[in-house]
């Protein structure tokens, strides 16, 4: 969902900057370009400075550990944070292919502690065994206090490991490490302290403890062999319609979205000097394109400024004194501008260039910087309502994708999903009983003009193309950063309701919530199809990556970190044991398990996503609401190490991750057929 350009504030590009150097051991450092943004692992040395990224607005892409959190950044940032003491541990991804330490007030305590296993866990994958645990203590005051943990295997074997203190917004939660890898399945384990504190011995249990049932001889599977852009979606979607017109409709979304569109632009004069950007009212693909802009020296004493406008030309005279001295200034420019053809330019100085002499320049050709094999009309998203009975009779359930535009394999799960139940309707019983049960929505892709330019321009797009910045901030070098975070832009625990983990006011920032709650078609579109169907009743958003399964809360306010409110008993014990059997499914495609520490609540096992789909889905419509998180960290054997995939991984896991994801989403509606039916 997964959170990601970096649009840092102001307050934080400060930070980054007044530090020391140190090294880093990283294999391969981003381009020598301190300008190219990539996917980077970093390890951080405090929590603090990951509050302070996340404060920030910095593009936090996810966090696969306790110290350890996956950044979008240039190299310039990058050589800033490692500067402060942070440490590259992985390249994961090229574009295309943070404070000082937390001081410490508070000391040692005197006595031993106590402590408790919140969860112990192991499971198989690959011939590997892993453990997982999760440690409370009492010493929460004492941020130095270590804990050990020791194990036993059946065959004998011990050993034992670090966790290390894990904090959320300053609260101390618990203590943590990933996953293990073990010689055999672990019968016993202890946790001991550096305070004296001795837990009580316990056993791990078997993680997640369930499994689908097996499939069929003759299930037909693997329906995505390539990458999808918007458009290759839209025509899928179209032939399922055609090819199973009597289990499925193709249903138009209500809101259009803006498109894969954008003003047009030019620098007036050079912007390391001395310049004025020139703006189109209108999208460039409705004219603008091709426009050409130019400031003359009139060569004459005393003349005014004035613009004019003729053939497709923007010709600005320049004013002078009684000398034949150029005396405009950039802004009075600007204004002349503005305020000569409000209806077709606008203008503003570019950011340092303010009270400068005017340039003589141009003419300079007017352009929105998108690719022009793109369609740039409104977009109309689509849904697939598959069933047997698609008149609202039966329990409903949403699975929806691509609400972040670079997360580029949510798309072939939900589509891989559909074709699945699509396809094996006509041979499989199970699958035929299932449509005849549940009623299925499918949106593969919310958010598809950032798509289109996640593919088109930058990798890293994270929002939709919606531009709501004002002045300075609309100069065309912060293009990569315009743009909403749809999945920030929904109604229950939003910023705008002074929840954490967006920004209402700067509109660069990767988790910008727009400027009201549900003020973009995207995120629009998801709940009036949720609110239209009242017997939807269950829900996946499906985002990428990093291998998480959540669920409400997602959001909490400062200070006190207070959460949105936590589900019943009930309803908590029907959330996890649907993760399990749902985390059981997806592994039962190649082995990929979502670790323990992955699975909860958005606000417990991530952070602070305000105003997120799912807490509206569940909060205002009484909808049992996910979120996956696909792209499991893949564990390398020869390292020993815990690899993070990205946002566009190579297409082979690509595709294995629309295959496991794919069957859990069809564990989803065998759980929503056993709550419907009480079993």
């Amino acid at each position: 969902m997964s959170r990601r350009g970096w649009g840092l504030a102001t307050a934080a590009v400060l930070l980054l900057s007044t530090v020391t150097g140190v090294s880093t051991t990283a294999t391969a450092a981003p381009s020598s370009s301190a300008d190219e943004p990539a996917l980077v692992r970093v390890q951080l040395p405090t929590e603090s400075m990951f509050d302070e990224l996340v404060a920030s607005g910095a593009d936090i892409a996810a966090r696969p550990g306790e110290l350890l959190v996956d950044l979008v950044l240039t190299g310039g940032q990058l050589d800033a944070l490692t500067s402060r003491g942070a440490r590259a541990v992985q390249v994961i991804q090229r574009d295309g292919d943070g404070t000082a330490r937390y001081s410490q007030t508070q000391r040692r305590a005197a006595a031993a502690d106590t402590l408790h296993f919140l969860s112990a866990n192991w499971w198989t994958a690959d011939g590997t065994t892993f453990l997982q645990t999760l440690v409370a203590t009492t010493a929460i005051a004492d941020p130095d206090v270590e804990i050990t943990v020791s194990w036993t295997a059946e065959n004998g074997a011990t050993g034992s490991f670090p966790l290390q203190r894990f904090e959320d917004a300053g609260e101390y939660q618990y203590h943590v490490t990933e996953p293990m890898a073990l010689p055999a399945k672990p019968v016993k384990v202890t946790a001991t302290s550096s305070l004296g504190g001795v837990s009580r011995a316990i056993t791990p249990t078997a993680w997640p403890g369930a499994t689908p049932p097996e499939l069929p001889s003759g299930y037909q599977k693997d329906f995505v062999d390539a990458y999808m852009t918007p458009t290759d979606i839209k025509a899928r979607v179209a032939r399922l319609g055609r090819q199973y017109p009597d289990l499925v409709d193709v249903v138009d979304l209500p809101n259009k979205t803006q498109g894969y569109r954008r003003t047009a632009t030019a620098y007036l004069g050079d912007p390391a000097t001395a310049a004025v950007v020139v703006e189109s009212v209108r999208f460039g693909d409705q004219g603008a394109n091709g426009w050409q802009v130019k400031s003359v020296d009139p060569g004459r004493p005393n003349r005014p400024a004035q613009a004019t406008w003729r053939d497709r030309v923007l010709t600005v005279s320049l004013a002078t004194d009684g000398a034949g001295a150029v005396i405009s200034t950039t802004d009075q420019i600007a204004a002349l501008i503005t305020a000569r053809f409000p209806q077709r330019f606008t203008a503003f100085v570019e950011d340092g260039s303010a009270g400068k002499v005017a340039p003589s320049a141009g003419p300079v050709t007017m352009d929105d910087g998108l690719d022009g094999s793109v369609s740039h009309k409104p977009w109309t998203v689509q849904e697939l309502r598959i069933g047997v009975h698609r008149d609202g009779s039966r329990t409903g359930v949403l699975a929806y994708s691509q609400e972040h535009a670079r997360e580029w394999a949510t798309p072939l799960v939900t589509l891989e999903f559909a074709e699945r139940l699509l396809a094996n309707y006509a041979t499989d019983p199970a699958t035929r009983q299932l449509l005849s049960d549940v009623e299925v929505f499918v949106i593969p892709t919310v958010n598809p003009d950032g798509a289109n330019y996640s593919f088109s321009d930058a990798n890293f797009q994270r929002k939709n193309l919606v531009n709501h910045c004002t002045g300075s901030q609309r100069d065309p070098r912060n293009a990569d950063s315009w743009g909403v975070d749809v999945n920030r832009n929904y109604t229950v625990g939003s910023v705008f309701d002074g929840y954490v983990g967006a920004t209402a006011t700067n509109c660069l920032s990767g988790t910008y919530a727009g400027t009201a709650e549900l003020s973009e078609p995207e995120a629009a579109n998801v709940i009036e199809l949720a609110k239209a169907h009242e017997n939807i009743r269950f829900a996946m958003n499906v985002h990428s990556y990093g291998g998480y399964f959540m669920w409400p809360p997602g959001a909490y306010a400062m200070p006190g970190r207070v959460t949105l409110p936590r589900p019943s008993a009930e309803e908590a014990a029907m959330f996890q044991a649907s993760a399990k059997r749902i985390v059981g499914a997806i592994a039962a495609s190649r082995g990929t398990v979502t670790w323990p520490s992955r699975t909860g609540p958005v606000a417990d096992v991530l952070y602070s996503a305000a105003g997120n789909s799912a807490d509206q889905l569940y909060y205002e419509l009484g909808i049992f609401a996910w979120d996956f998180e696909i792209g499991n960290d893949r564990w390398n054997a020869a390292t020993g190490q815990w690899e993070g995939v990205g946002f566009q991984p190579p297409f082979p896991e690509a595709h294995a991750e629309s295959q496991e994801y794919a069957e859990g989403l069809v564990e989803l509606l065998r759980v929503a057929r056993d709550h419907d039916q009480g079993s």
